[in-house]
């Protein structure tokens, strides 16, 4: 009885934050941990790239030249299963962001036996769909990563690399759901614990493999499965330990399968969006190929460069996702309001000021990871138009999270396959074809401007709905 006692307990302290405190307040307070989780988790990349750039070649015979050109070859494999680890978060973010906004919405409305029955259904759907990957993954690797964009130079290092990263796909995919799960109860400082503990040791384990003892591309694959699964288990142990409203268990899996359809309906944007983000990069590295392994490797350091100033910006606005479901499943309109627009505009203000500071410093950013002269060439160029369409990306990111969070799922979706799809594949398409490898570089700087335009009149259309929520609110009450 004393734990059930001390349970309910903890229930009623949440939901009296989550629907009481300053919106403005709360929102930098769960979006801080968040934002640490975000730029841990880009850092996963961005120390491959790093140290791969470095020392990925390992140790090549013919001399220097043969030794740079290898590197750069295997700078390239890092954006190649760059797509195979977007196409692992697809289906980990699908099953996460969808049990987390259900779970969310059903504590708001003090039902926490609801909130349990989804996330434990959405964890091991997760786990199952990760070892299934890493099964199919195994059986195709050659096919796997000449589909996504591999060239017969970059082939054996991303090889090596992906296996690594597919024997951890089980881990990875479902450290999304606990993640999510996490943040959406307004947890997000354990989140963080679990993310930053990987992403800490993967940089670790990135230096000691790689320069301590040599082992080339193949050093960072294992420092980056064995990162994310230590990650994995401390995430786990949140639920394990009772820290969390929600209880994780087998038991706990529902027997219906409208709940996994619901989440699954629910996280579709997020399936859509990372999988978008995966053929996207497929194309990317496609086209880039084209104009050599220089290119390839330059495009995916600019796009780790470029996720890592955004993941800021993104932190931000995942914290504001668990204010805004809570909230909205509490039937607080005026604080879902409140709580959009004040990410959107604290987004746009950090990644202004970051994009418009970032733009004097391209060529040495993209130096940092490859002191190649043609990757710097091509690589600055792109980071600049980069740079300048993340002016853009703060509208359309929290338009789709707002929606997301409250259950809209088809204007959700719409959203999320706007930027990294209906307008970057085409745009890409037309750009490279009528322009070469500028068209390439400017890309994706031209599809967020697009998505802008098109994500405004859907969000001003929902802000007025809830002051009108709100202001009938106020006047049942006052009646």
């Amino acid at each position: 009885m004393d734990q059930e006692r001390q349970v309910t307990e903890r229930q009623k302290a949440q939901f009296q934050k989550m629907t009481e405190t300053p919106v403005a307040p709360l929102v930098i307070r769960l979006g801080i941990p968040t934002t640490i989780s975000m730029l841990v988790t880009s850092v996963y990349n961005m120390a491959d790239t790093f140290f791969i750039g470095h020392y990925g070649a390992g140790i090549v015979e013919g001399g220097a030249a043969d030794y740079e050109a290898a590197s750069t070859s295997a700078s390239g494999a890092v954006g190649v299963v760059f797509g195979l680890m977007a196409i692992i978060q697809a289906f980990g973010f699908m099953y996460g962001q969808g049990s987390g906004s259900i779970s969310s919405r059903a504590l708001g409305a003090k039902d926490a036996s609801r909130a349990s029955k989804i996330s434990s259904t959405g964890f091991f759907a997760a786990l199952l769909t990760g070892a299934l990957m890493t099964v199919l993954g195994l059986c195709f690797l050659d096919p796997l990563m000449r589909l996504l964009g591999s060239t017969e130079t970059i082939l054996p290092y991303a090889r090596t690399y992906g296996m690594y990263i597919l024997l951890a796909a089980p881990f990875m995919c479902s450290s999304c759901v606990l993640n999510n799960v996490l943040r959406f109860e307004g947890q997000a400082v354990f989140s963080m614990v679990g993310l930053a503990s990987g992403g800490l040791i993967n940089i670790f384990g990135d230096w000691l493999l790689m320069s301590q003892f040599h082992m080339g591309i193949r050093g960072a694959g294992i420092s980056t499965a064995v990162s994310q699964t230590i990650s994995f288990c401390i995430l786990l142990s949140m639920f394990l330990r009772g820290k969390t409203s929600g209880k994780l268990s087998i038991h706990n899996v529902s027997k219906e399968f409208s709940d996994l359809a619901l989440i699954c309906k629910t996280g579709l944007p997020s399936l859509v969006r990372q999988g978008l983000t995966s053929i996207s990069t497929m194309l990317l590295n496609d086209r880039a190929g084209l104009y050599g392994d220089a290119a390839v490797a330059a495009m995916s350091i600019v796009n780790r460069i470029c996720f890592f100033t955004f993941a800021t910006a993104l932190g931000i606005g995942q914290g504001f996702q668990p204010v805004c479901a809570f909230n909205y499943g509490a039937k607080k309109y005026g604080r879902v309001r409140e709580a959009f627009l004040f990410t959107f505009l604290a987004g746009e203000i950090f990644l202004g000021a970051v994009a418009l500071l970032g733009i004097g410093f391209t060529k040495p950013l993209v130096r940092i990871f490859r002191n190649d002269p043609e990757v710097v060439r091509i690589g600055a160029v792109a980071l600049t138009a980069q740079f300048v369409g993340q002016l853009f990306q703060p509208l359309s990111v929290c338009t789709n999270m707002l929606f997301q969070s409250v259950g809209k799922v088809a204007i959700a979706t719409l959203m999320s396959m706007l930027r990294s799809g209906l307008f970057f594949l085409p745009v890409l398409l037309f750009t490279s074809h009528y322009f070469g490898l500028l068209g390439i570089q400017l890309s994706q700087g031209i599809a967020d401007m697009l998505t802008f335009f098109v994500a405004m009149p859907f969000v001003i259309r929902f802000l007025r709905e809830m002051k009108l929520l709100e202001e009938q609110a106020t006047k049942n009450e006052e009646a």
